[in-house]
């Protein structure tokens, strides 16, 4: 993914502004993510997915500042 994000900034070469490299980079995550979807491939399966605790489950995170 980095290669190919790497090789179409290559190809343009100097970019106006940043919103112009974030709507590169995110139509090749687009891009990515639609062929992902037309093989039926994803990064993590449903039964992994369903292992990880709901935000509220997990405990509060104590900070103590000396």
């Amino acid at each position: 993914m980095n290669e190919e994000i790497k090789r179409r900034t290559r190809v343009v070469g100097i970019f106006p502004n940043d919103a112009a490299i974030t709507r590169l980079v995110g139509a090749v995550l687009l891009e990515q993510h639609e062929h992902w979807q037309l093989e039926g491939r994803r990064m993590f399966s449903a039964e992994s997915m369903a292992a990880i605790p709901d935000l509220e489950a997990l405990p509060a995170l104590q900070i103590s500042i000396t």
